[in-house]
C-alpha cells in the first residue's frame, strides 16, 4: 500500500497533495467526504452520515466508497471506519414513504370522484419501526398503525416526517409519486447544439429518483439540465431563481433552446406578475411579507405545477424551506454549483428538496473542455503602521471590516487591472463606500443592489459586448450572471469566510470564451489579520475540487507591473 490517503478512526481522510495519484483520490473521495482543511501539503477529509447518504442517492454504493479508500490507502483502513460506512449507508432507505393506489367513488349523481390513496410509512424492522414510532416529534405526524412495520402519515406530513427521520439518523427513501401537474409541451431545440453526455445523465438520474438535487460547475449548463427535465416532464413548471436578471436570462435561454415561445413564459418578481405555464419567480417575492404574511403564497398553487426548479438552491432562504415542506407532492428539481450552505441547514435541502442525484467534478469537466482553466492568486497585503495600530485596538467585530476594506488594497487593483489591460475585468467588493472608491479610483461603472434592473442588465450586456471592460460590482453579481467573457476577477472583499462566495465568484469566469484567454482570480487579504484567517475558509470548497492558490506579494506584483 502506497497510496496519497490516511484514513483514520475518527473518520478524517488525510490527503497527501504531492502524491502522484492525489488528483484521482481526491476525484473520487469528494463523492462523499467533505474537505475541512486544505493548508499546502495535507488535506483533510471528513466522512459524514450526510455525505455518506448523498452519495448513496446519488447512485454510489458502501462498496464503491470503500474501494475508493482501499485502493488509494497508504495504511490499512480502520475495520471500524469500514463497518461505519457500511452499516451508516445501509440506512439508508430501510424506512420507505410510498402512497396507496387512489380510490374511485362513485357520486350519486353518476359522476366519479378520485381520493388520493393514503400516504405509509413502512420498514422491514418492525423493532427499528417501533423505536421511531414513539419519538415524540414523529408520533404527532403519524396516522393509523397498521402492522408493525406499516404506519400511515397524516396527508400534510410527507415533508416533515423525512426531516424528522433525518435527524434521527434514518434517512427515509420518498417513492410516493408526483402529481403529475397540467400537462403543457415542452420539447428542445437541438439546432446546432445538444445537450452534453453529463447534463442528459443529470437529467435521467433526476427523473429516476423522483427529485432531487443535481451539482454542476458554475458555466457547466445548469440551466440547460433544467430545460432537459422540463422537456422530459412535459407540464406546466415553476422556476425560482436568485433575482430579475437570473429570471430574464432563464427566460431567455428557454426561448432559444425550447419550443417554449414569449406567450408561454410567465415572470413573477417585484416589477412583474405573470403566471403562465412556465412561470419564473424571485425568491425574494415568494418571501416578501405583508401585514406579517406571506403575501404570495397563492403563486404555489395558482397552477397544477408539475415540475418546480429551485436554482442556485444552496441559497434557499429559511422560509422558502417551510413552504416547500408542502409542496412534496410535486416533483423537484436544485440546480446548484455546491451543497455547502452556510447557515448548515445541507440537512433541510437533503430532505425537502431531495437528496443529490448527479454531480461531476469541476475539474473533469474542465478536462473535457466545457468550462476554462482557471489560476486562483491570494494577494497578501502589508497594512501600513498606523493601519495596524488602529486595527489592533479595535474591537472584534469591527477588525474583518478594517482588514478587508484597508486602503492599501486600492493599488494593488491599479496594478492588477493595468496587468491585465484589454481583458474583461470584475471588480468584486462587500462593501458600499469601498465600491464608491474603487469605481472612481478605475473611473469604471458600479453595479450594487441598489442599480435598477434595467442599468444592471445595459451594463452587463455592455460588458459582454466589450464596450466596458471594467465593472465594479457588489454581491449582486455572485449568482446566476452570464458574463462569458469575463477573464479577470479581482475580490477585494467578500461575506467573512463563506466558501459558497468564492466558488460563486469563480465561477462568474469559468465559461468558456471566444478569447481563448485563461481565467485568473485574485483574491486580496491583508497579511496577519482576520481577513487571512476567513480567506482560507472562503478557499476549502475550491480546494476541494482541485483548484490550489498561488500566493503573492503585493509589493512583487507592484514591481512586476
Amino acid at each position: 500500500m502506497s497510496g496519497p490517503l490516511i484514513v483514520q478512526s475518527d473518520r478524517t481522510v488525510l490527503l497527501e497533495v504531492a502524491h502522484p495519484e492525489a488528483e484521482d483520490a481526491r476525484h473520487e473521495l469528494a463523492v462523499f467526504a467533505e474537505l475541512e482543511r486544505a493548508p499546502e501539503h495535507v488535506h483533510t477529509y471528513r466522512i459524514t452520515r450526510l455525505g455518506l447518504w448523498n452519495a448513496r442517492a446519488a447512485g454510489h454504493t458502501a462498496e464503491q466508497m470503500l474501494d475508493t479508500l482501499n485502493r488509494f490507502a497508504k495504511f490499512p483502513v480502520p475495520q471500524t471506519v469500514s463497518i461505519d460506512i457500511d452499516e451508516t449507508v445501509a440506512r439508508y432507505g430501510r424506512l420507505v414513504i410510498s402512497r396507496d393506489p387512489d380510490v374511485e367513488q362513485q357520486n350519486p349523481d353518476g359522476t366519479t370522484t378520485t381520493i388520493p390513496g393514503e400516504l405509509v410509512l413502512s420498514s422491514t424492522d418492525p423493532a427499528m419501526m417501533s423505536e421511531i414510532t414513539r419519538n415524540a416529534k414523529v408520533g404527532p405526524l403519524l396516522g393509523v398503525r397498521r402492522t408493525p412495520s406499516e404506519w400511515t402519515l397524516q396527508p400534510w406530513a410527507r415533508g416533515q416526517i423525512k426531516q424528522e427521520l433525518l435527524k434521527l439518523g434514518w434517512p427515509a427513501e420518498d417513492n410516493a409519486g408526483y402529481t403529475p401537474g397540467t400537462p403543457h409541451e415542452i420539447d428542445l431545440h437541438e439546432d446546432g447544439w445538444h445537450l452534453r453526455d453529463y447534463q442528459r445523465k443529470a437529467v435521467d438520474n433526476f427523473f429516476d429518483g423522483g427529485s432531487g438535487v443535481v451539482v454542476l460547475p458554475c458555466g457547466a449548463g445548469k440551466t440547460l439540465v433544467g430545460a432537459g427535465a422540463m422537456a422530459a416532464a412535459d407540464t406546466t413548471t415553476l422556476i425560482l431563481v436568485t433575482n430579475t436578471v437570473s429570471a430574464r436570462q432563464w427566460r431567455a435561454e428557454l426561448l432559444k433552446r425550447t419550443s417554449l415561445t414569449e406567450d408561454e413564459i410567465g415572470e413573477y418578481s417585484g416589477q412583474v406578475k405573470e403566471i403562465k405555464p412556465v412561470t419564473i419567480a424571485t425568491y425574494q417575492i415568494l418571501t416578501a411579507r405583508r401585514k406579517g404574511e406571506y403575501a404570495h403564497l397563492a403563486l404555489l398553487d395558482a397552477l397544477d405545477w408539475g415540475l418546480i426548479v429551485y436554482d442556485e438552491v444552496h441559497l434557499l432562504p429559511a422560509p422558502v424551506f417551510k413552504l416547500t415542506a408542502d409542496l412534496q407532492a410535486r416533483r423537484r428539481l436544485g440546480l446548484t454549483a455546491t451543497l455547502v450552505r452556510e447557515d448548515g441547514r445541507e440537512s433541510d435541502v437533503f430532505s425537502l428538496i431531495g437528496p443529490k442525484r448527479f454531480d461531476a467534478p469541476w475539474k473533469e469537466i474542465e478536462a473535457q473542455g466545457y468550462i476554462s482553466p482557471a489560476s486562483c492568486y491570494e494577494v497578501r497585503i502589508d497594512l501600513p503602521q498606523d493601519e495596524r495600530l488602529e486595527y489592533a485596538a479595535s474591537a472584534d467585530d469591527e477588525r474583518y471590516r478594517l482588514a478587508a476594506t484597508a486602503p492599501a488594497k486600492l493599488q494593488v487593483v491599479k496594478d492588477l487591472v493595468a496587468k491585465h489591460a484589454g481583458e474583461r475585468i470584475l471588480v468584486i467588493g462587500q462593501y458600499l463606500d469601498q465600491i464608491d472608491e474603487l469605481a472612481e479610483a478605475l473611473d469604471a461603472p458600479q453595479l450594487t443592489g441598489s442599480t435598477p434592473v434595467d442599468e444592471r442588465e445595459r451594463l452587463f450586456q455592455a460588458f459582454r459586448d466589450g464596450e466596458l471592460t471594467v465593472l465594479v460590482v457588489s454581491k449582486v453579481a455572485n449568482f446566476s450572471v452570464d458574463l462569458p467573457e469575463a477573464t479577470v476577477a479581482i475580490q477585494v472583499s467578500g461575506s467573512f469566510g463563506s466558501r459558497q462566495e468564492e466558488a460563486q465568484r469563480l465561477g462568474r469566469l469559468l465559461r468558456p470564451k471566444e478569447s481563448g484567454l485563461p481565467a485568473n482570480f485574485y483574491t486580496l487579504v491583508a497579511r496577519d489579520t482576520v481577513d487571512q484567517d476567513y480567506a482560507q475558509n472562503r478557499q476549502r470548497f475550491l480546494a476541494e475540487q482541485g483548484y490550489s492558490y498561488t500566493i503573492l506579494d503585493a509589493g512583487d506584483l507592484a514591481t512586476a507591473a
